[in-house]
C-alpha cells in the first residue's frame, strides 16, 4: 500500500465533522434526517456500483476472457466499498433485517450451485444439497418435489434454491453467491492464495472448461442482476417518501435507539464476535466474510467505517461527494461530553486497527495467513480489532444511557460471550 493509499484511508477512517451541538440545540429530527440521507447515499451507491458489476459480468457472458474475468472480479469488489458501509443500518431498521439475507448471506454451501473439489465431500445430515450443483442438473428433487431447472432465473435461485429445505447456508443469491461463481473455492487453506477458477469456466464451444458453461453464465447473469434489483428496492425504501425512511422519523426517542442498536449489534455480536474472533478461535479461513476473494480484510475496514460515519453524521460517497450533517455524537455532546469524546476516540482506534489488518494484507500478509494455528501476528492484528470493537461497544451502551433511552440490547455472540460453546 503506497504512503498516498495509507494517507487517504486514514482521512477517511478518522475524519471530523462540524460539531451542530456548538450552534444550538441539537434537534432529533436533523440527526435522523442525516442518518436516513447517509443510507439513501450508501445504498445508492452500492446500487451503481452493482450496475457496473452487471456491466462486466454481461461483458464477461458475451466475451469471455482473462481480461473479461478480471474487470468482473475487480467490479465485485468496488461493489463491496459502499455496501459493507451500509451494514450498520441493520438490527435496528426492521425492513432492512427482512431483506438483507437475500443480498449478504453467508457462509454458504457452495455445491449447490456449482462443481466443488473432491475434498469438500458430499451431502450431510445438516444440508442434504451441500453438493446438489445446479448448473449440472436441469431438473432435480428438492422436498420431494421435482424441481424443473432447465432455464436459470432470477426467480429460480431466489423462490426456490435461496435457503432451499429450510437451511440457511442453502445461499444461492446475493453478493457472496457471485463471489463464488468469479473466484470460485479458495483451496488454499491458510497459505496465500484466493479462489483460481479459469475464465474458460464461461468460455464458448470446446474452450469450455468444466461442463456447462452456459448454465454457469446464466446462473452469474441471474444472481447479478437479483442483487440489481434488491439494492434498486433498498435504496428506494430511505429515498424522500421511502418507507424505511419514514418508519425512522415516526418516533425520534426509537429512531435515535434504532441508530444504537445497529451500531452496538454490528460492532459485538457481528463484527467482533462472528466475523472476526470466531475465525481465529476455529484458525478457519472458512469463516471469513469474503473467503473466496480474500476481500475479508475490505469487508472488515468499511464495516468499521460504517459504524464511525453514522456516529458522525458523515459519508463520503464512491464520487466524493460528502454528506455530513446533525449526528448522533451531537447529540451525545450535549447529554455527556465526557462520554462523546470517548465514544468518538473509541471509534477512531477501532479504525486504526482495521487499518493495520488492511495495511497488512496488502503488503502480502493475507487475512489467510493471519487465521493459521500458532501465527501470533496475525492473532494479534484480528485480536487488537476486536478487543477495540468490544472497547467501543462498551462506549456504545454508555451512550444509550447518557440519551436516557430506554434499555435495548445488542447481537451476542458465543465467540465473545461462551468460547466453549465453539468448540462444542
Amino acid at each position: 500500500m503506497t504512503r498516498k493509499i495509507y494517507a487517504a484511508a486514514t482521512a477517511i477512517a478518522i475524519a471530523t465533522t462540524p460539531a451542530f451541538a456548538a450552534e444550538g440545540a441539537v434537534d432529533k429530527a436533523d440527526v435522523l434526517g442525516t442518518y436516513a440521507d447517509i443510507a439513501a447515499a450508501a445504498y445508492g451507491d452500492s446500487l451503481s456500483t452493482a450496475q457496473a458489476l452487471q456491466v462486466a459480468v454481461g461483458r464477461l457472458i458475451a466475451a469471455p476472457s482473462p481480461e473479461a474475468l478480471e474487470a468482473a472480479k475487480a467490479a465485485w469488489k468496488s461493489a463491496r466499498v459502499p455496501y459493507q458501509q451500509s451494514e450498520v443500518f441493520r438490527f435496528g431498521n426492521p425492513i432492512v433485517d427482512d431483506w438483507e439475507g437475500k443480498v449478504n448471506a453467508w457462509p454458504l454451501d457452495e455445491g449447490l450451485i456449482d462443481y466443488v473439489d473432491a475434498s469438500y465431500g458430499g451431502s450431510t445430515d445438516e444440508n442434504q444439497y451441500a453438493v446438489l450443483n445446479v448448473i449440472a442438473n436441469p431438473t432435480f428433487t428438492l422436498s420431494g418435489e421435482e424441481v424443473d431447472a432447465s432455464e436459470i432465473t432470477p426467480d429460480l435461485l431466489e423462490n426456490t434454491l435461496q435457503e432451499a429445505d429450510g437451511v440457511e447456508s442453502n445461499v444461492a443469491t446475493g453478493y457472496h453467491a457471485i463471489e463464488f461463481m468469479l473466484w470460485g473455492q479458495d483451496l488454499h487453506g491458510t497459505d496465500k492464495g484466493a479462489g483460481e477458477r479459469p475464465w474458460t469456466d464461461y468460455a464458448k464451444g470446446d474452450d469450455c472448461t468444466n461442463a456447462n458453461c452456459d448454465r454457469r453464465g446464466a446462473y452469474l447473469k441471474a444472481a447479478t442482476d437479483l442483487l440489481v434489483s434488491d439494492l434498486e428496492y433498498m435504496a428506494a425504501q430511505w429515498g424522500d417518501t421511502g418507507a424505511a425512511r419514514q418508519t425512522l422519523l415516526e418516533d425520534q426517542d426509537a429512531g435515535v435507539a434504532a441508530i444504537l442498536t445497529g451500531m452496538g449489534s454490528l460492532s459485538y455480536g457481528e463484527q467482533a464476535g462472528e466475523r472476526m474472533k470466531l475465525g481465529v478461535l476455529l484458525n478457519d479461513p472458512e469463516e471469513e466474510h469474503d473467503c473466496f476473494s480474500d476481500n475479508t480484510y475490505n469487508s472488515h475496514f468499511y464495516d468499521g467505517l460504517g459504524m464511525h460515519n453514522v456516529y458522525n453524521g458523515q459519508y463520503v460517497g464512491v464520487d466524493g461527494r460528502v454528506i455530513w450533517g446533525a449526528s448522533v455524537s451531537d447529540l451525545v455532546a450535549a447529554a455527556d461530553p465526557e462520554v462523546d469524546a470517548t465514544l468518538k476516540a473509541d471509534l477512531d482506534a477501532t479504525m486504526f486497527k482495521l487499518l493495520a489488518i488492511k495495511v497488512a494484507a496488502e503488503g502480502g500478509f493475507s487475512y489467510d495467513m493471519m487465521l493459521a494455528r500458532g501465527n501470533k501476528e496475525g492473532e494479534a492484528l484480528i485480536m487488537g480489532a476486536v478487543d477495540a470493537l468490544v472497547t467501543q461497544t462498551r462506549g456504545i451502551e454508555r451512550a444509550v444511557s447518557a440519551l436516557s433511552l430506554d434499555d435495548i440490547g445488542f447481537e451476542g455472540s458465543d465467540s465473545l460471550d461462551n468460547p466453549d460453546a465453539v468448540f462444542q
